[in-house]
């Protein structure tokens, strides 16, 4: 799935076969999961940044136990120069990540003197998301997006044939002949 991502125009993934079949290097950042276990968001950053090859960028989740904005702070504190990025990932039970919530991280992180910090927005991301925040001018790097792909409505389609070198062709109810598409682009 993470493959046909890639194909289907994302930039990234985070499975290392996916990755691995796109050619690309898979990207992530810390788990919940992990802050979770070790009971703190910096104790976390700091194990991952310890243990992890210096290659990985360093991608803090900061929305597990405290404000977005504090936690960015105290990863930015702790990691310096070597973290890359934080990523909010508020749930809808408490307001999703807003354009005003990016804001106030990049505020507050460039106040501190943490500029070079990337701001990524994950949790219930489609395109209408990303669109609102481009509108709102939100300072946002980068967006992740799972549920949306990975969730989506199969397409419904056919694969019969209508033409045969160059000659239309069909079986009965199929009308012969290339079917025009006008949603479809030629790419390459």
């Amino acid at each position: 799935m993470e493959y046909a991502a890639i194909v289907g125009g994302c930039a990234g993934c985070s499975s290392i076969a996916g990755a691995k079949l796109a050619g690309i290097e898979p990207m992530g950042t810390i788990p919940h999961a992990l802050i979770i276990i070790m009971g703190d968001t910096v104790k976390a950053t700091v194990a991952f940044d310890k243990y992890v090859p210096p290659e990985v960028p360093r991608v803090s989740l900061v929305d597990t136990f405290k404000d977005e904005a504090e936690e960015s702070l105290r990863v930015a504190q702790a990691l310096g120069d070597r973290l890359n990025s934080v990523r909010l990932d508020t749930p809808s039970e408490r307001g999703q990540v807003t354009p005003d919530l990016v804001k106030e991280v990049r505020a507050r992180l460039d106040l501190a003197g943490f500029n070079k910090v990337k701001i990524f927005v994950s949790g219930g991301i489609d395109p209408e998301r990303i669109t609102y925040f481009i509108e709102s001018g939100a300072p946002v790097d980068g967006f992740g997006v799972g549920s949306y792909i990975s969730g989506a409505k199969p397409i419904d389609f056919t694969a019969d044939l209508h033409e045969v070198e160059g000659k239309p062709i069909a079986k009965r109810g199929r009308i012969p002949g290339i079917t025009p598409n006008p949603r479809l682009k030629r790419i390459m």
